[in-house]
């Protein structure tokens, strides 16, 4: 198959999901093309059924091909173009990568709810809920584990770039716009993935869209 593939997004100030294959296809330099189709507005109803049958984004066409899971997506990329390197080489890690990365699709709820995706707005004084701080410990405490038994003085959780970085990164944003207190190992982690071009140039993206959502902003 030598069609270009299509990714099909939300608003990248908003939108968590799309960021997570967008950010794996970027950081591998894979040439990608994108749909980029604004949330909650009239033009989203009417053509997201066409690209992607569940009606939500992320969705990847890549000739007659249609995938609209953004998990599922990765794993794509990483058999059709990355040759098996989205994943950790060794067994352990590899398998540890895709628990860590199917709990984050799978799970954090409150913490979803009580922070939503909004990388443009910087919230002051704001208070995290009880159930939200928790999915935040257990993601801390994920990330910790991952860094002391496969990170080793890499920056990522399984020291290269993986999957399962592209899953947390949307975290990441959410913690730099809610000014959650991390320590210090977290913070690391989290600058690591601040600090990658791919991640800056969708936040670049971000800022320059003028497409607002009132009920999340108002959040923040």
């Amino acid at each position: 198959m030598n069609a270009r593939p299509m990714l099909v997004i939300g608003n990248k100030n908003y939108s968590s999901w799309p960021l997570r294959p967008w950010l794996l296809l970027r950081q591998h330099g894979i040439a990608f093309d994108e749909m980029r189709l604004p949330m909650d507005t009239p033009a989203f109803a009417s053509d997201i059924l066409h690209w992607s049958p569940s009606g939500r984004v992320s969705a990847l066409r890549h000739g007659d091909l249609t995938i609209w899971d953004s998990l599922a997506i990765c794993e794509y990329v990483n058999e059709t173009f990355l040759d098996g390197a989205g994943w950790p080489v060794a067994a352990p890690a590899r398998a540890t990568a895709r628990s860590v990365s199917a709990e984050m699709h799978s799970g954090f709820q409150a913490l979803r709810e009580a922070l939503p995706m909004n990388c443009r707005k910087r919230a002051s004084g704001f208070v995290v809920n009880a159930d939200a701080r928790r999915d935040i410990g257990r993601i801390v405490a994920l990330w910790r584990d991952c860094r002391a038994r496969f990170g080793a003085q890499d920056p990522f959780l399984f020291g290269a770039f993986s999957i399962a970085d592209a899953m947390y990164a949307p975290v990441a944003l959410r913690f730099q716009t809610y000014g959650v207190v991390l320590d210090a190992d977290a913070r690391a982690y989290v600058d690591a993935l601040l600090a990658l071009p791919a991640l800056m140039e969708w936040l670049r993206d971000a800022a320059a869209e003028t497409e607002t959502l009132p009920h999340t902003d108002r959040v923040a």
